[in-house]
């Protein structure tokens, strides 16, 4: 008797040890928007500083209230001058289709850093309606239902 397996399940789920050590790894390279809004919404310092990645036209069209503008290509020159070592750094650029936040994370460690990205990007930051800047001032738009719950604080994730 064949049994069939399907496309999910071809390749076993790891042992609960190993996905619990996976996932506690991945929760220490990276965060999300929900949190680093809570984050920079509890008021003080937030422990970390935010850094968006993107070139001076995407920081213009805009960018995260607080966060510090540094491209990708000018942190090995720039960071030790504008970063204090001792604080964490969460990098963002674009979006999920966008892997500058990578880069820049990457160039970030390398310089000594401790760094998480956060995910969904600039992109997702609007998507859920957060409050964003450009030259003209503070903007926000309605969060997307696809991104995040409308009628609620939020996702309870």
């Amino acid at each position: 008797m064949t049994t069939t397996v399907n496309p999910v399940l071809r390749v076993a789920p790891a042992a609960p040890a190993e996905a619990a050590a996976h996932f506690r790894a991945g929760l220490a390279f990276h965060t999300d928007v929900s949190d680093v809004a809570a984050a920079l919404g509890a008021g003080g310092d937030p422990g970390f500083v935010l850094v968006d990645s993107r070139s001076t036209e995407a920081w213009d069209q805009g960018h995260i209230p607080g966060a510090l503008h540094l491209p990708t290509a000018l942190v090995p020159e720039q960071a030790g001058q504008l970063i204090d070592r001792s604080v964490p750094v969460v990098t963002y650029c674009w979006g999920p289709g966008c892997d500058g936040a990578a880069r820049a994370a990457l160039a970030l460690a390398e310089l000594g850093y401790r760094v998480k990205e956060m995910l969904g990007g600039f992109e997702y930051w609007v998507r859920e309606g957060l409050a964003f800047e450009t030259w003209q001032g503070r903007e926000r738009r309605a969060p997307d239902p696809l991104t995040a719950p409308v009628d609620a604080g939020d996702c309870g994730c």
